[in-house]
């Protein structure tokens, strides 16, 4: 498991990174908020722990830049931060757990490996194919970093699609399943739904996800080639 440790206190820094590191953890440090920012961006953690007052930019910054390009892994603060008001504030901004300095490392050492239990279940709520990601509890779609609006339909069609990945779904089932009405041959609703869509999440992007299998429908798959 990776951790990302973000502390601009030289001795409080390298005691983490030494005490996770003994407990099995791979942890990497940053000293200030645009490193720590830029390496939470670039690089894939299971768990992020951030001071408050940092250089460059303040931990809230950080944790906000972290949640606006998408990605969900957990978050704790640790910090001499200990008003009610700075604590809430963490919380709506997306932590997922809150800790004061001074702090024994055995209670730290405790909360991470709960989050990270956390953080496992939390991975069903989310359906990803290449660099796309749909947050189902969020109702949030991402690509490459970049948030995508839908419609609660096209919202729901993707979400069928991602859960089917890699199989074929013929118009009727897209029909049940999404409109829940039956297939009228004549119509086009799902054609134009499946066109518009694909305008929003492929268009732009590559590789291309949604493919039409002339004659039997639609699927969703992530191409080797």
């Amino acid at each position: 498991m990776k951790i990302l440790i973000i502390e601009d206190e030289q001795k409080t820094g390298d005691y983490l990174k030494q005490g996770l590191s003994e407990a099995g953890f791979v942890a990497d440090l940053a000293r200030d908020g645009i490193d720590g920012l830029h390496l939470a961006m670039t690089e894939d953690y299971d768990l992020v722990i951030l001071d408050v007052m940092l250089p460059s930019i303040d931990g809230w910054q950080v944790l906000k830049g972290i949640r606006q390009i998408g990605k969900q892994m957990p978050a704790l603060f640790l910090t001499a931060r200990d008003q009610i008001e700075d604590r809430v504030k963490g919380l709506e901004l997306g932590a997922d757990d809150y800790l004061i300095k001074p702090f024994a490392f055995s209670e730290l050492l405790a909360r991470v490996r709960t989050l990270l239990k956390r953080g496992k279940t939390k991975e069903s709520e989310t359906l990803q194919a290449a660099d796309l990601e749909l947050d189902l509890l969020r109702r949030r779609v991402i690509r490459a970093g970049k948030r995508i609006d839908l419609t609660s339909k096209e919202f729901a069609l993707l979400e069928l699609l991602l859960r089917r990945q890699g199989e074929v779904l013929p118009r009727s089932l897209i029909a049940s399943q999404v409109w829940d009405m039956n297939f009228d041959s004549d119509s086009n609703v799902i054609e134009v739904a499946v066109r518009r869509l694909r305008a929003k999440v492929d268009d732009e992007f590559e590789p291309k996800l949604i493919r039409t299998v002339r004659g039997m429908g639609y699927v969703l798959e992530v191409s080797e080639t």
